[in-house]
């Protein structure tokens, strides 16, 4: 099944092309002119909205650039890439409009979510994922087809979720994660007592584990630039051997109506001076293991 949403590889592919087309002086109409492609075909290859990256028209954009050998070389290797399916994209069913997340989160070295009000998906517990989609979305319970139809989404999202969650303790593929967490996405009773309280146990283990951090903001601190900037996730990727095939951090927004995301320098660095100034008024590791201890007691008193 084919996708319109942008993964990393037609990301990487856009932004390379824009540049290309921007050093050559042209405007798209222009570039699309000389390349003998459609304008919209053009627009969809710069945003990443295709997944029918042809190599002859990347080979006609090429001689219009007057791009070198080894920059062609590149590009054609991202169009091939472009046309692979990814894992993930077999739970289609259950991950609608979350391809381009899961993209970056796979593709990523590093990721740096500050969330005030619920956690991040990598550190879900299935219990507090189910109890969460239940109370998100109460219109999945309006009929027993629905219902059916809801399980069956419920299973493939936690089938998928668990393979998200292996890359944590995969040695082979490491990702590092650092997690800030406002103390009210540890209280609000997500599933009632007994679910919250086996999720923060699940959050005390992984903080244990070396490439993961987990810090609370408690409810005692002073205000801080978070609670302007709201719930964002940081994503950084590793250096390829050609600069120009690197991406650029990307931050993550996501709102109730849509999503939204950052790459620009100026943007990313707003968005790293925010996550180090929650981290100067965030518990250290230990404070925030004691921290989850005592909150999960009170779970289970």
């Amino acid at each position: 099944m084919q996708t319109e949403s942008t993964t990393l590889p037609r990301r990487l592919l856009g932004r390379r092309l824009i540049e290309l087309r921007e050093a050559a002086n042209l405007k798209s109409d222009e570039a699309a002119k000389l390349a003998e492609i459609g304008r919209q075909t053009l627009w969809r290859l710069e945003n990443g909205r295709t997944s029918e990256v042809k190599r002859p028209i990347i080979r006609a954009l090429c001689r219009v650039y007057e791009v070198n050998e080894e920059d062609q070389n590149g590009l054609l290797w991202l169009a091939d890439e472009c046309r692979k399916e990814e894992w993930w994209q077999s739970y289609s069913d259950a991950i609608v409009y979350a391809d381009q997340f899961l993209s970056l989160e796979q593709a990523a070295t590093r990721v740096d979510s500050f969330q005030l009000t619920l956690l991040p998906g990598l550190t879900q517990t299935a219990d507090y994922r189910r109890a969460k989609a239940r109370y998100y979305k109460p219109e999945l319970r309006r009929s027993r087809l629905v219902d059916q139809h809801i399980q069956y989404n419920e299973q493939r999202s936690f089938e998928l979720l668990s393979k998200r969650q292996a890359r944590l303790a995969d040695s082979s593929n490491p990702l590092t994660m650092q997690v800030l967490l406002g103390e009210a996405a540890l209280r609000y009773r997500i599933g009632g007592n007994a679910v919250m309280a086996d999720q923060i146990r699940h959050l005390h283990e992984l903080s244990l584990l070396a490439n993961m951090s987990i810090r609370v903001i408690p409810f005692t601190s002073d205000g801080h630039i978070g609670l302007e900037t709201d719930s964002f996730v940081l994503f950084e990727f590793p250096q390829h051997l050609n600069p120009a095939l690197t991406q650029p951090p990307v931050v993550y927004i996501e709102g109730y109506a849509g999503t939204l995301y950052l790459d620009k320098p100026t943007e990313i660095e707003v968005y790293r001076q925010a996550l180090s100034d929650i981290a100067a008024v965030a518990l250290n590791e230990a404070e925030s293991r004691a921290l989850l201890q005592k909150i999960e007691q009170e779970y289970r008193a």
